[in-house]
């Protein structure tokens, strides 16, 4: 096994270069799924407060507050996505976005597909590109391909994001660049000139860059300038409402009114144009201006807490300080024994830690996915540090 020193030059070293040491770190498949299960509801129920998102479940009150929160904003439904409240709530957030236009999808991976096909018709180009690790390669059971025949083309090692040059050298076309922002699966960034550099890189490609926005919400504190701005130049960007901000469900693509257009059709026809959005459009409404203010805080939060943890021996935070409010932990040890410790804390702290610990690319070692957001507004700084590292032992 590597030394703590090792594996820090190791990894510097790689993810300088594009590359991981061992080989390991290169292959194509996710970290493996943690086992055993997740223990029952009940212990994640019983917690106060969590590292996580993905915690808080949707009950009686909830619904109550939204009703409230309807009743306050005169909200009323809509009848297949055609109503007032909806198309106001989408013009919001392409606003938000810098976009023209916008439409709200159930989901986060219906709303990409319509773009993937659409960009996929305009170019004639039946390819896309897209990071080794992005949700549509690892977690969409091929739906692209499957439903519309749309090939993904891997671009940039696991260890880093797209950069501009990874689309200029591109060695076949594609009709649509999907960049995720950050990547969810090691916490990256670009740096706001990287960034820049792959919108320009696009351009001279003649072809579209799209933002798979999913946490894009996370990613405004580090780059210190407005939505609007950080999306300018971009073709299209979706943002997704049930994960840093906190709502039932629901994603908005936004971009161009063509673009808008076809995706209305699409999501008729991938069966997503519900009777009535309005519940989940009103969650979104409700918690998307509440959660923005926030969004600082638990980055910095975030922050401290990786700081904190970075200071145990043995331990590795993938990316210090993070960017975001999500970062990676890889420790050595077997996922059970985290697992173990977790439901520890969570029943002598009522704090959840961590959802799935599985293995990571480093043989012997698990990876931890922390992700701040509203269920870590009741701990302190000390009370979040604590309770992280007695899991990780």
């Amino acid at each position: 096994m590597f030394s703590r020193r090792q594996w820090i030059q190791l990894t510097a070293a790689g993810l300088a270069a594009g590359n991981l040491v061992p080989a390991a770190l290169a292959a194509p498949a996710p970290p493996e799924p943690a086992k055993p299960p997740p223990p029952p509801e009940s212990l994640l129920d019983r917690c106060r407060a969590a590292l996580t998102i993905a915690t808080r479940r949707a009950d009686g009150d909830e619904l109550i507050r939204i009703g409230e929160w309807c009743k306050r904003e005169k909200a009323r439904s809509d009848i297949y996505g055609n109503g007032d409240f909806i198309a106001g709530f989408e013009k919001r957030v392409a606003t938000l976005l810098g976009q023209e236009s916008a439409c709200f999808f159930p989901t986060g991976t219906m709303a990409q597909l319509a773009a993937l096909r659409y960009y996929a018709d305009r170019s004639g180009v039946r390819a896309f590109a897209a990071h080794p690790s992005s949700h549509h390669i690892l977690h969409e059971d091929d739906a692209s391909l499957v439903l519309h025949g749309i090939r993904p083309v891997a671009v940039a090692p696991w260890g880093r994001p797209i950069l501009g040059d990874d689309v200029r050298h591109l060695g076949e076309p594609v009709g649509m660049v999907s960049v995720e922002l950050p990547v969810r699966w090691t916490g990256r960034l670009q740096t706001w000139e990287e960034l820049e550099d792959l919108k320009r890189a696009c351009v001279e490609r003649k072809v579209a860059l799209h933002v798979d926005g999913a946490r894009l919400w996370e990613c405004q504190p580090y780059y210190g300038k407005p939505l609007a701005e950080i999306c300018r130049g971009l073709d299209s960007v979706y943002v997704s409402f049930y994960k840093g901000i906190g709502a039932m469900n629901g994603a908005i693509l936004a971009g161009p009114p063509a673009l808008i257009e076809a995706a209305h059709l699409w999501r008729h026809r991938h069966g997503g144009n519900l009777f009535q959005f309005f519940p989940y459009v009103a969650s979104a409404a409700m918690r998307l201006g509440p959660a923005l203010e926030r969004m600082p805080r638990w980055v910095a939060k975030a922050r401290t807490l990786a700081e904190r943890i970075a200071r145990k021996p043995d331990v590795i935070v993938g990316t210090a300080p993070p960017p975001t409010s999500l970062f990676h932990i890889y420790a050595r040890g077997e996922p059970e024994e985290f697992m173990k410790r977790r439901d520890a804390v969570a029943r002598d702290r009522g704090i959840w830690v961590v959802h799935g610990i599985g293995r990571a690319r480093i043989p012997g070692f698990v990876d931890i996915e922390l992700h701040l957001a509203e269920a870590s507004d009741p701990l302190s700084d000390d009370e979040a540090a604590s309770a992280a590292l007695a899991v990780l032992g």
